[in-house]
Protein backbone atom coordinates (compact mmCIF):
# COMPACT_ATOMS: atom_id res chain seq x y z
CA UNK A 1 0.00 0.00 0.00
CA UNK A 2 1.48 3.44 -1.06
CA UNK A 3 1.86 6.16 1.32
CA UNK A 4 -1.48 7.71 -0.31
CA UNK A 5 -3.80 4.67 -0.04
CA UNK A 6 -2.66 4.24 3.12
CA UNK A 7 -3.95 8.29 4.71
CA UNK A 8 -7.18 7.57 2.32
CA UNK A 9 -8.24 5.36 4.98
CA UNK A 10 -6.60 6.86 7.76
CA UNK A 11 -7.19 10.76 7.23
CA UNK A 12 -10.85 10.25 7.21
CA UNK A 13 -11.33 7.80 10.27
CA UNK A 14 -9.22 10.20 12.47
CA UNK A 15 -10.93 13.31 11.09
CA UNK A 16 -14.33 11.84 11.50
CA UNK A 17 -16.53 10.73 14.74
CA UNK A 18 -18.20 7.56 15.30
CA UNK A 19 -20.65 9.00 17.93
CA UNK A 20 -22.85 11.84 17.88
CA UNK A 21 -21.37 14.70 15.35
CA UNK A 22 -19.50 13.19 12.49
CA UNK A 23 -18.03 15.94 11.42
CA UNK A 24 -15.31 17.54 14.03
CA UNK A 25 -16.56 20.14 16.57
CA UNK A 26 -15.69 23.81 15.89
CA UNK A 27 -14.68 24.97 19.50
CA UNK A 28 -14.68 29.06 19.14
CA UNK A 29 -14.08 30.45 23.03
CA UNK A 30 -10.89 32.22 23.31
CA UNK A 31 -11.10 31.44 26.65
CA UNK A 32 -11.55 28.01 29.22
CA UNK A 33 -12.87 28.06 32.47
CA UNK A 34 -10.86 26.09 35.06
CA UNK A 35 -13.32 25.15 38.06
CA UNK A 36 -10.92 25.48 40.85
CA UNK A 37 -7.73 26.66 41.83
CA UNK A 38 -5.55 23.82 42.14
CA UNK A 39 -6.94 22.26 37.87
CA UNK A 40 -6.24 25.60 37.06
CA UNK A 41 -2.46 25.21 38.91
CA UNK A 42 -2.58 21.49 37.26
CA UNK A 43 -3.41 23.51 33.60
CA UNK A 44 -0.45 25.86 33.79
CA UNK A 45 2.14 23.48 34.88
CA UNK A 46 1.13 20.90 32.84
CA UNK A 47 0.17 18.11 34.55
CA UNK A 48 -3.43 19.04 33.92
CA UNK A 49 -4.11 18.61 30.08
CA UNK A 50 -6.90 20.36 29.81
CA UNK A 51 -7.17 23.86 27.30
CA UNK A 52 -5.66 26.99 28.84
CA UNK A 53 -6.52 29.91 26.65
CA UNK A 54 -7.10 29.45 22.53
CA UNK A 55 -3.62 31.73 22.02
CA UNK A 56 -1.78 28.56 23.57
CA UNK A 57 -4.24 25.86 21.88
CA UNK A 58 -7.89 24.95 21.10
CA UNK A 59 -9.84 21.75 21.39
CA UNK A 60 -10.56 21.45 17.63
CA UNK A 61 -7.25 22.70 16.57
CA UNK A 62 -5.49 20.03 18.96
CA UNK A 63 -7.58 17.62 16.66
CA UNK A 64 -5.75 18.76 13.53
CA UNK A 65 -2.24 18.65 15.78
CA UNK A 66 -2.20 15.14 16.23
CA UNK A 67 -3.23 14.49 12.95
CA UNK A 68 -0.60 15.96 11.24
CA UNK A 69 1.70 14.84 14.09
CA UNK A 70 0.83 11.46 13.02
CA UNK A 71 1.20 11.64 9.45
CA UNK A 72 4.60 12.61 9.54
CA UNK A 73 5.79 10.38 12.33
CA UNK A 74 6.12 13.38 15.16
CA UNK A 75 5.77 13.31 18.58
CA UNK A 76 3.56 16.42 18.45
CA UNK A 77 2.83 19.19 16.61
CA UNK A 78 2.01 23.17 16.87
CA UNK A 79 -0.54 24.49 14.45
CA UNK A 80 -0.35 28.69 13.48
CA UNK A 81 -1.81 31.05 12.09
CA UNK A 82 0.09 30.60 8.69
CA UNK A 83 2.51 28.86 7.16
CA UNK A 84 4.75 31.85 7.79
CA UNK A 85 3.07 31.79 11.49
CA UNK A 86 5.04 27.92 11.49
CA UNK A 87 8.39 28.95 10.05
CA UNK A 88 8.81 31.61 12.42
CA UNK A 89 7.90 29.59 15.75
CA UNK A 90 9.72 26.64 14.78
CA UNK A 91 12.79 29.39 14.59
CA UNK A 92 12.61 32.04 16.78
CA UNK A 93 11.78 28.57 19.43
CA UNK A 94 15.79 27.62 18.98
CA UNK A 95 17.23 31.06 17.83
CA UNK A 96 18.53 33.77 20.37
CA UNK A 97 20.72 37.05 19.59
CA UNK A 98 24.07 36.48 17.80
CA UNK A 99 22.97 32.40 16.32
CA UNK A 100 22.91 31.77 12.97
CA UNK A 101 20.80 30.12 10.46
CA UNK A 102 22.34 27.66 6.92
CA UNK A 103 19.58 28.59 4.64
CA UNK A 104 19.76 26.04 2.05
CA UNK A 105 18.31 25.94 -1.69
CA UNK A 106 15.82 28.59 -3.49
CA UNK A 107 13.42 30.19 -1.10
CA UNK A 108 9.57 31.23 -0.80
CA UNK A 109 9.92 35.13 -0.77
CA UNK A 110 8.79 35.25 2.16
CA UNK A 111 10.67 33.10 4.25
CA UNK A 112 13.71 35.00 2.61
CA UNK A 113 12.81 38.12 3.87
CA UNK A 114 12.51 37.07 7.41
CA UNK A 115 15.65 35.27 7.48
CA UNK A 116 17.40 38.28 5.33
CA UNK A 117 15.70 41.01 7.00
CA UNK A 118 13.95 40.16 9.75
CA UNK A 119 16.04 38.45 11.72
CA UNK A 120 18.87 40.15 10.82
CA UNK A 121 17.41 42.83 12.73
CA UNK A 122 17.32 41.30 15.96
CA UNK A 123 20.94 39.69 15.73
CA UNK A 124 20.72 36.68 13.72
CA UNK A 125 22.50 35.97 10.91
CA UNK A 126 21.97 33.61 7.67
CA UNK A 127 23.97 32.32 5.28
CA UNK A 128 22.32 31.01 1.87
CA UNK A 129 23.66 28.00 0.06
CA UNK A 130 22.65 26.10 -2.88
CA UNK A 131 21.27 22.69 -2.08
CA UNK A 132 24.54 21.47 -4.50
CA UNK A 133 26.87 23.12 -2.23
CA UNK A 134 27.20 19.95 0.84
CA UNK A 135 30.83 21.46 1.54
CA UNK A 136 30.17 24.69 2.00
CA UNK A 137 27.49 23.85 4.04
CA UNK A 138 29.61 21.79 6.12
CA UNK A 139 32.48 24.33 6.30
CA UNK A 140 30.03 26.76 7.45
CA UNK A 141 28.86 25.40 10.25
CA UNK A 142 30.17 26.76 13.58
CA UNK A 143 29.61 27.23 17.81
CA UNK A 144 26.84 29.19 16.46
CA UNK A 145 24.98 27.79 13.95
CA UNK A 146 21.40 26.49 15.61
CA UNK A 147 19.68 25.89 12.15
CA UNK A 148 19.82 24.65 9.32
CA UNK A 149 16.54 25.24 7.02
CA UNK A 150 15.78 24.17 3.84
CA UNK A 151 12.49 23.48 1.47
CA UNK A 152 11.56 20.32 0.11
CA UNK A 153 12.10 21.08 -3.22
CA UNK A 154 12.72 24.75 -3.96
CA UNK A 155 9.88 27.51 -4.52
CA UNK A 156 10.67 28.58 -7.12
CA UNK A 157 14.13 27.31 -8.67
CA UNK A 158 12.51 24.02 -8.65
CA UNK A 159 15.92 22.17 -6.99
CA UNK A 160 15.98 19.45 -5.35
CA UNK A 161 17.43 18.54 -2.17
CA UNK A 162 19.31 15.73 -1.15
CA UNK A 163 17.67 15.69 2.60
CA UNK A 164 19.26 13.21 3.87
CA UNK A 165 22.82 13.96 3.09
CA UNK A 166 21.77 17.42 4.31
CA UNK A 167 20.12 15.63 7.30
CA UNK A 168 23.50 13.68 8.18
CA UNK A 169 25.59 16.56 8.03
CA UNK A 170 23.31 18.28 10.52
CA UNK A 171 23.24 15.17 12.59
CA UNK A 172 27.00 14.90 12.77
CA UNK A 173 27.55 18.94 13.72
CA UNK A 174 24.67 18.42 16.34
CA UNK A 175 22.80 21.01 14.68
CA UNK A 176 18.99 21.65 14.32
CA UNK A 177 17.21 20.71 10.60
CA UNK A 178 14.08 22.14 9.53
CA UNK A 179 12.26 21.62 6.72
CA UNK A 180 9.64 23.56 4.84
CA UNK A 181 7.52 20.83 3.20
CA UNK A 182 4.44 22.61 2.26
CA UNK A 183 4.41 21.39 -1.52
CA UNK A 184 5.23 17.69 -0.40
CA UNK A 185 3.03 16.14 2.40
CA UNK A 186 2.80 12.76 1.99
CA UNK A 187 5.18 12.91 -0.57
CA UNK A 188 8.15 13.43 1.25
CA UNK A 189 8.51 12.46 4.75
CA UNK A 190 11.61 14.58 6.49
CA UNK A 191 11.31 13.00 9.80
CA UNK A 192 11.72 10.06 8.77
CA UNK A 193 14.66 11.50 6.74
CA UNK A 194 16.46 12.85 9.46
CA UNK A 195 15.01 16.34 9.98
CA UNK A 196 13.98 17.60 13.41
CA UNK A 197 10.92 20.00 12.90
CA UNK A 198 8.30 20.27 9.65
CA UNK A 199 6.90 23.06 8.41
CA UNK A 200 4.45 23.33 6.97
CA UNK A 201 1.87 26.24 5.05
CA UNK A 202 -1.90 24.35 5.58
CA UNK A 203 -2.75 26.93 3.53
CA UNK A 204 -1.91 25.41 0.14
CA UNK A 205 -2.25 21.60 -0.67
CA UNK A 206 -3.09 20.00 2.79
CA UNK A 207 -6.88 22.72 2.85
CA UNK A 208 -6.72 23.17 -1.19
CA UNK A 209 -9.30 25.36 -2.03
CA UNK A 210 -8.20 28.35 -0.63
CA UNK A 211 -10.76 28.68 2.27
CA UNK A 212 -8.51 28.71 5.36
CA UNK A 213 -5.35 30.17 6.27
CA UNK A 214 -2.32 28.39 8.57
CA UNK A 215 0.23 26.69 9.18
CA UNK A 216 1.53 23.64 10.98
CA UNK A 217 5.19 22.73 12.93
CA UNK A 218 5.35 19.26 13.34
CA UNK A 219 8.60 17.93 15.88
CA UNK A 220 9.73 14.82 16.35
CA UNK A 221 10.34 12.70 19.76
CA UNK A 222 13.63 13.45 22.01
CA UNK A 223 15.67 10.46 22.07
CA UNK A 224 16.15 8.44 25.56
CA UNK A 225 20.18 7.90 25.14
CA UNK A 226 22.05 10.32 23.08
CA UNK A 227 20.21 13.41 21.45
CA UNK A 228 21.42 16.68 20.25
CA UNK A 229 19.20 19.24 21.84
CA UNK A 230 21.25 17.82 25.33
CA UNK A 231 24.22 19.24 24.27
CA UNK A 232 25.42 23.04 25.30
CA UNK A 233 24.40 24.34 21.87
CA UNK A 234 20.93 23.82 23.21
CA UNK A 235 21.17 24.21 26.72
CA UNK A 236 17.78 26.19 27.00
CA UNK A 237 16.04 23.09 26.06
CA UNK A 238 17.14 20.91 29.00
CA UNK A 239 15.05 22.28 31.46
CA UNK A 240 12.18 20.81 29.34
CA UNK A 241 13.46 17.62 28.29
CA UNK A 242 13.99 17.37 32.23
CA UNK A 243 9.93 17.89 32.54
CA UNK A 244 8.59 16.61 29.49
CA UNK A 245 11.52 14.32 28.45
CA UNK A 246 10.12 13.07 24.40
CA UNK A 247 7.37 16.29 24.29
CA UNK A 248 10.13 19.10 25.43
CA UNK A 249 10.68 20.75 21.51
CA UNK A 250 6.79 21.57 22.44
CA UNK A 251 6.42 23.09 25.60
CA UNK A 252 9.72 25.01 24.09
CA UNK A 253 8.12 25.73 21.51
CA UNK A 254 4.73 27.46 22.66
CA UNK A 255 6.74 29.02 25.67
CA UNK A 256 9.25 30.55 23.61
CA UNK A 257 7.51 31.52 20.08
CA UNK A 258 3.73 30.90 20.72
CA UNK A 259 3.01 32.43 23.92
CA UNK A 260 4.75 35.85 23.60
CA UNK A 261 4.56 36.45 19.29
CA UNK A 262 1.17 35.03 19.38
CA UNK A 263 1.08 33.00 16.06
CA UNK A 264 -1.91 31.00 17.29
CA UNK A 265 -4.23 29.20 14.84
CA UNK A 266 -7.71 29.71 14.21
CA UNK A 267 -10.17 27.00 15.50
CA UNK A 268 -12.53 27.88 12.46
CA UNK A 269 -9.47 27.71 10.09
CA UNK A 270 -8.91 24.59 11.85
CA UNK A 271 -11.97 22.74 11.10
CA UNK A 272 -11.56 23.85 7.16
CA UNK A 273 -8.31 22.50 7.01
CA UNK A 274 -9.52 19.49 8.37
CA UNK A 275 -12.22 18.95 6.06
CA UNK A 276 -9.22 19.61 3.38
CA UNK A 277 -7.08 17.01 4.89
CA UNK A 278 -9.92 14.19 4.42
CA UNK A 279 -9.40 14.47 0.55
CA UNK A 280 -5.80 15.07 0.36
CA UNK A 281 -4.72 11.74 -0.48
CA UNK A 282 -6.80 11.47 -3.22
CA UNK A 283 -6.17 15.19 -4.73
CA UNK A 284 -2.33 15.32 -4.62
CA UNK A 285 -1.40 11.93 -6.67
CA UNK A 286 -3.85 13.06 -9.15
CA UNK A 287 -1.88 17.02 -9.28
CA UNK A 288 1.42 15.06 -9.11
CA UNK A 289 0.63 13.15 -12.32
CA UNK A 290 -0.71 15.89 -14.16
CA UNK A 291 2.17 18.06 -13.53
CA UNK A 292 4.26 15.40 -15.00
CA UNK A 293 1.90 15.11 -18.14
CA UNK A 294 1.70 19.11 -18.70
CA UNK A 295 5.59 19.94 -17.77
CA UNK A 296 6.44 16.76 -20.55
CA UNK A 297 3.52 18.62 -23.09
CA UNK A 298 4.40 22.17 -22.58
CA UNK A 299 8.50 21.11 -22.88
CA UNK A 300 7.92 18.76 -26.49
CA UNK A 301 5.57 22.20 -27.56
CA UNK A 302 8.81 24.45 -27.04
CA UNK A 303 8.61 26.41 -24.10
CA UNK A 304 10.64 26.73 -21.20
CA UNK A 305 9.90 24.55 -18.83
CA UNK A 306 11.15 23.82 -15.26
CA UNK A 307 10.41 20.93 -13.50
CA UNK A 308 12.37 17.33 -12.22
CA UNK A 309 10.29 15.60 -14.23
CA UNK A 310 12.31 16.66 -17.43
CA UNK A 311 16.01 15.05 -18.28
CA UNK A 312 16.98 18.30 -19.12
CA UNK A 313 16.75 19.21 -15.56
CA UNK A 314 19.72 19.27 -13.45
CA UNK A 315 17.96 16.87 -10.55
CA UNK A 316 16.30 14.73 -13.16
CA UNK A 317 17.82 11.74 -11.35
CA UNK A 318 17.73 12.43 -7.55
CA UNK A 319 13.23 13.04 -8.64
CA UNK A 320 13.35 9.61 -9.85
CA UNK A 321 14.98 7.75 -7.03
CA UNK A 322 14.28 10.66 -4.10
CA UNK A 323 10.74 11.65 -4.95
CA UNK A 324 8.91 8.73 -6.69
CA UNK A 325 5.49 10.44 -5.49
CA UNK A 326 6.71 13.58 -6.65
CA UNK A 327 7.32 17.01 -6.11
CA UNK A 328 3.97 18.79 -4.95
CA UNK A 329 1.46 21.21 -7.25
CA UNK A 330 4.76 23.44 -9.13
CA UNK A 331 6.40 24.15 -12.51
CA UNK A 332 7.60 27.36 -13.62
CA UNK A 333 7.73 28.79 -17.47
CA UNK A 334 10.46 31.18 -18.25
CA UNK A 335 8.56 33.59 -20.96
CA UNK A 336 12.25 35.09 -21.68
CA UNK A 337 11.13 39.03 -20.39
CA UNK A 338 8.11 40.36 -18.61
CA UNK A 339 5.96 41.92 -21.54
CA UNK A 340 5.74 38.09 -22.94
CA UNK A 341 5.31 36.65 -19.24
CA UNK A 342 2.38 39.44 -18.61
CA UNK A 343 1.02 38.17 -22.32
CA UNK A 344 0.24 34.63 -21.65
CA UNK A 345 -0.52 35.37 -18.20
CA UNK A 346 -3.01 37.64 -19.70
CA UNK A 347 -4.14 35.23 -22.68
CA UNK A 348 -4.29 32.15 -20.12
CA UNK A 349 -8.48 31.31 -19.74
CA UNK A 350 -7.91 28.44 -17.18
CA UNK A 351 -5.39 29.75 -14.80
CA UNK A 352 -6.08 32.37 -11.98
CA UNK A 353 -3.65 34.96 -11.16
CA UNK A 354 -2.59 34.56 -7.59
CA UNK A 355 0.22 34.75 -5.36
CA UNK A 356 -1.51 31.21 -3.34
CA UNK A 357 -0.32 27.70 -4.30
CA UNK A 358 -1.49 24.51 -4.04
CA UNK A 359 -5.07 25.11 -5.05
CA UNK A 360 -7.69 22.57 -6.84
CA UNK A 361 -7.61 25.47 -9.16
CA UNK A 362 -4.55 25.96 -11.70
CA UNK A 363 -2.95 29.52 -10.79
CA UNK A 364 -0.28 31.97 -11.96
CA UNK A 365 1.77 34.02 -10.85
CA UNK A 366 4.98 36.46 -12.30
CA UNK A 367 7.21 36.47 -9.82
CA UNK A 368 9.81 39.34 -10.67
CA UNK A 369 6.80 41.92 -10.48
CA UNK A 370 5.44 40.72 -7.38
CA UNK A 371 6.61 38.37 -4.48
CA UNK A 372 10.48 39.28 -5.24
CA UNK A 373 9.77 42.66 -7.09
CA UNK A 374 11.72 44.52 -4.10
CA UNK A 375 14.43 42.37 -4.02
CA UNK A 376 17.85 42.92 -5.55
CA UNK A 377 19.37 41.52 -9.00
CA UNK A 378 22.26 39.84 -6.98
CA UNK A 379 19.34 38.18 -4.66
CA UNK A 380 16.96 37.05 -7.60
CA UNK A 381 19.51 35.55 -9.69
CA UNK A 382 20.56 33.40 -6.46
CA UNK A 383 17.08 32.49 -6.13
CA UNK A 384 16.66 31.67 -9.54
CA UNK A 385 13.91 34.57 -10.51
CA UNK A 386 14.10 35.66 -13.94
CA UNK A 387 12.22 38.75 -15.97
CA UNK A 388 10.10 35.99 -17.92
CA UNK A 389 9.32 33.69 -14.79
CA UNK A 390 5.58 32.33 -14.21
CA UNK A 391 5.88 30.08 -11.46
CA UNK A 392 2.58 27.95 -11.71
CA UNK A 393 0.58 25.86 -9.85
CA UNK A 394 -1.44 23.08 -11.75
CA UNK A 395 -4.99 22.36 -10.11
CA UNK A 396 -7.70 19.33 -10.76
CA UNK A 397 -8.45 20.96 -14.11
CA UNK A 398 -8.50 18.11 -17.04
CA UNK A 399 -4.24 17.84 -17.86
CA UNK A 400 -5.11 17.94 -21.52
CA UNK A 401 -7.36 21.39 -21.21
CA UNK A 402 -4.10 22.98 -19.30
CA UNK A 403 -1.65 21.94 -21.89
CA UNK A 404 -4.25 23.58 -24.53
CA UNK A 405 -4.32 26.30 -22.66
CA UNK A 406 -1.19 27.21 -21.94
CA UNK A 407 0.24 26.30 -25.79
CA UNK A 408 -2.49 28.95 -26.89
CA UNK A 409 -1.69 31.66 -24.64
CA UNK A 410 2.06 31.08 -25.31
CA UNK A 411 0.92 32.33 -28.96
Amino acid sequence: MNNFEEYCTKFVQSVGNKEGAISPVITGSAAFAYGDAQTAEGIFDGSVKKPLYSRMGNPTTARLESILAEMDGGVGAVATSSGMGATTLATMSLLSNGDEIISIGGLFGGTYSLFNETLKRFGITTHFFDVDELAEIKNAISDKTKIIFLESVGNPNMRLPNIKAIANIANEAGVALVVDNTITPLSISPLRLGADIVVYSTTKIISGNASALGGCAVFRAINDGDDKFKGERYSFLHKFIKGTKKMALIPNAKKRALRDFGMSANATASYQTLLGLETLPLRLPRIVQSVETIAKALDKAGLNINHPCLESHPHHERYKSDFSNGCGTLLTIDMGSTQAAYKFINSTKLATITANIGDSRTLALHMASTIYSDFDAATRKFLGITDGLIRISIGLENPQDIIADFINAAK
